[in-house]
């Protein structure tokens, strides 16, 4: 009876292992030729769409590295004539939590001006904001701005939406942080298939229609 539990668990592991690589390769594929870590192979598109993350790490002092880099690319890209606007686009879930507006202060202070920034507080998932780019904001052509990882996801659920979208990859992070974004990234990606090509999975608000200038 044990060698049965074990010889099933096992298979189970073989099966999960297989399936994490398989998702992995999908997105690493699938996204290959649509984003960029030089600024002079990026298409011109109207408008960024930049993901959203934390300003700070777990202790609420260390500013988080992938929130400093992932500023610094959007501000990079704006300055250079590369995009025209910004859709912030995080969470807003908790009272004292709120990417967008911490993003667009971060970006003020870069000297982007106020005036061609968007704010999408319902950025709650990549297939959220990816999704209420088009649907809310009206975009069918955006550059999205995070690092890469997380812009291999963002293009594969714009593809399957019907946006025409190419990644800027911000600065690498290393570190602790890094490994433990990593890890949770695999996860992600066997999200995202069961997103795309199961349940079809639609944003967790829409809303009225945003005009971007």
């Amino acid at each position: 009876m044990l060698r049965k539990i074990l010889t099933s668990f096992f298979v189970l592991l073989v099966c999960v292992a297989a399936f994490t690589w398989y998702c992995n390769r999908w997105v690493e594929r699938g996204s290959v030729d649509l984003v960029f870590d030089e600024v002079a192979r990026l298409p011109l598109h109207k408008a960024g769409l930049l993901l959203g993350t934390g300003k700070y790490l777990g202790d609420r002092q260390t500013i988080n590295p992938y929130f400093e880099k992932r500023i610094a690319a959007a501000a990079l890209l704006y300055q250079l004539g590369k995009i025209k606007a910004i859709i912030i686009s995080g969470d807003n879930s908790k009272p004292d939590y709120n990417e967008p507006q911490d993003m667009r202060l971060a970006l003020l202070e870069l000297g982007v001006p106020d005036s061609v920034i968007y704010l999408d507080f319902a950025g709650f998932r990549t297939n959220d904001s990816v999704i209420r780019c088009k649907d809310i904001f009206g975009q069918d052509e955006i550059t999205i701005i995070s690092q890469r990882f997380h812009n291999e996801r963002a293009v594969m659920i714009a593809g399957e939406y019907g946006i025409k979208a190419h990644g800027f990859n911000a600065e690498e992070v290393g570190g602790r942080a890094a490994r433990k974004t990593n890890l949770r990234e695999y996860m992600a990606r066997i999200k995202l298939f069961i997103d795309l090509k199961i349940t079809h999975r639609q944003p967790k608000y829409l809303g009225g229609p945003v005009l971007i200038k």
